[in-house]
């Protein structure tokens, strides 16, 4: 294909993308910046402007570019100007993105985490028999003091080192810090100072959070050696619930699938497959039994498809439930961090730890006054709970035809608990990716521009940052409008109801770009032995019902209790 076919091609692609030639109008500023900075001139003229405009499909009179030609110098000299203005990728726009819309009311008390009895639990002969039990039975070993804080974090310490090999989900092991946190667990424990059922408990953390002393290399070759000498927010909760972070765990080069600079992280069911992406680390290991739990982040995906693909339990929370203080920005009115644990409760119990509102809040998305709270002893028989309709019958919403036929045994279930499943549509809509790509392209300004981009392993990222750098404020800030009135009709599909049902895919990304909840637990298992998920959506801040009812679905089957055969 010629170089002019490829440009017109990309054309169509982009026009087919946002719906028509009417936004061809998107191209124009960015078209024209391009000719100027190529052009070894100090001033836009009007040839560079035709140019431009030939680019984007615009046509304007001699006199309309008259009108436009010194606006248009005065605007590149404000570029300029603010370029010499040196902004982190931590550095956040102060428009702080609210998932709320008018008419929805949250619960605003405080309540004490309360969880549902754990079974009698002893100390099995090898100690290796515990690596896949949920955190709450750990937690019940620990507090009883049938093995010590020390043993657990030496045995996930040991599978890691064994097992990274195999799985490549391991990018730094904090072996120091965390045989220092467990010694201090086992020492306050005995000294009858238990601070609750994550104290001593190790956990891996994706490695675009930062942990003051490692590495957090983002995934990418020139953020190899990257030290950010501070511990995020959501480190500083776990450290105050006495959790042992073990290891810095894989993420996708700059957030993005499941391949990062040492190669690419596998999928403990079967390892000749990638995890997914791009909590990659996080699925790979808390699948594989190598950690207790793990945190992920999510911007369009990247906590619900590595957990589908590893058969965990992942929660991608409210927008702003959790602090982003600490973590590297990918979108910065679209990214959360969450939970993915073995079990629904655990998620919960994590969830309860680590969201709200921190002291001296650093993230101000994060809102004052919204509690999580987890009553594990809750009532489930009034939950309301509402199904994707059309989803269910669309092949494409599902990986293959197995998982298709695994999501309506999965209604066939909670029917047959006795729910009246409420058929809704969820409307489907791409502007999430387009949203978040123009604030990567801002997050990128600098290592974009001074070309350090050439060392990422996946190439095709530089061509989307500078694609999105093309995008005009106008056209963003259009699409954030429309943005809104999704939330509104969100709301209204989602009025009365607790959770509903859906195929992973068909609700993401939408729902990542309203800020609503969603929660994926495992449903069955492939031909090939690998397992399959279903989500759960739920109301904004409205995860304990959320979860409550993905427990209900967990505790009527029992694929959770597999595990791979490592």
């Amino acid at each position: 294909m010629k170089r002019s076919e490829r440009d017109e091609q990309a054309r169509r692609n982009f026009l087919a993308w946002f719906g028509g030639a009417g936004l061809t109008s998107t191209l124009f500023p960015g078209a024209l910046w391009a000719c100027f900075q190529g052009s070894g001139e100090d001033t836009v003229n009007l040839g560079m402007m035709k140019q431009a405009a030939a680019l984007a499909g615009l046509e304007f009179t001699d006199e309309e570019y008259d009108l436009m030609v010194e606006d248009v110098n005065e605007n590149l000299a404000h570029y300029e100007e603010m370029r010499e203005t040196s902004l982190d990728n931590s550095v956040p726009p102060p428009l702080y993105f609210n998932p709320v819309v008018p008419g929805m009311r949250f619960d605003r008390a405080q309540r004490d985490l309360r969880l549902a009895p754990v079974p009698e639990t002893t100390r099995p002969d090898d100690l290796e028999d515990v690596a896949f039990w949920s955190v709450t039975r750990l937690a019940r070993l620990i507090e009883t003091r049938a093995v010590s804080a020390i043993e657990l974090t030496e045995m996930y310490l040991a599978r890691l080192e064994r097992l990274n090999p195999l799985l490549n989900c391991v990018v730094t092991l904090t072996a120091d810090r965390a045989r220092e946190q467990a010694r201090a667990a086992d020492e306050e424990i005995a000294a009858g100072r238990y601070r609750g059922p994550l104290h001593g408990i190790p956990w891996g953390a994706k490695d675009i959070i930062a942990v003051a002393g490692y590495r957090t290399t983002w995934g990418a070759a020139p953020f190899e050696n990257q030290v950010i000498d501070l511990d995020a927010a959501v480190v500083e909760r776990l450290d105050a619930a006495g959790a042992v972070l073990v290891a810095k765990v894989t993420t996708g080069e700059l957030a993005f699938g499941h391949n990062w600079y040492g190669g690419r992280t596998n999928n403990p069911w079967k390892p000749d497959e990638g995890s997914s992406g791009s909590s990659a680390g996080s699925g790979s290991a808390t699948g594989g039994g190598l950690v207790g739990f793990a945190i992920g982040t999510d911007t369009g995906g990247s906590i619900l498809s590595p957990s589908v693909r590893c058969g965990v339990v992942g929660l991608r929370p409210t927008f702003g439930r959790v602090s982003r203080y600490g973590v590297m920005a990918a979108g910065y009115t679209l990214d959360k961090i969450g939970p993915m644990t073995r079990t629904v409760e655990d998620n919960a119990l994590v969830l309860h730890t680590i969201a709200g509102r921190n002291e001296n809040e650093r993230d101000l998305a994060v809102p004052e006054g919204v509690p999580f709270n987890w009553d594990g002893e809750a009532a489930t028989d009034d939950l309301r709970i509402g199904y994707f309709e059309s989803a269910f019958g669309d092949a494409e919403s599902f990986e293959d035809d197995e998982a298709q036929a695994h999501g309506a045994r999965t209604l066939e279930t909670l029917r047959g608990l006795g729910y009246e499943l409420t058929p809704v549509e969820i409307p489907r809509n791409r502007l999430t990716y387009f949203i978040e790509y123009v604030e990567r392209a801002a997050g990128f300004d600098e290592f974009k521009r001074n070309r350090l981009d050439e060392n990422l392993r996946r190439q095709g990222h530089r061509g989307e940052l500078r694609a999105s750098h093309l995008v005009p404020a106008v056209e963003y800030l259009q699409a954030n409008r429309i943005r809104y009135l999704l939330m509104q009709e969100m709301a209204e599909i989602l009025d009365g109801l607790d959770a509903v049902v859906s195929p992973w895919r068909a609700i993401n990304p939408l729902t990542s770009m309203t800020g609503h909840p969603v929660v994926t637990v495992p449903n069955g298992f492939a031909g090939d032995g690998t397992p399959t998920g279903i989500a759960l959506l739920g109301r904004i801040y409205g995860e304990e019902r959320l979860l409550l009812a993905a427990r209900t679905l967990e505790e009527n089957t029992d694929y959770h209790l597999h595990h791979p055969d490592l």
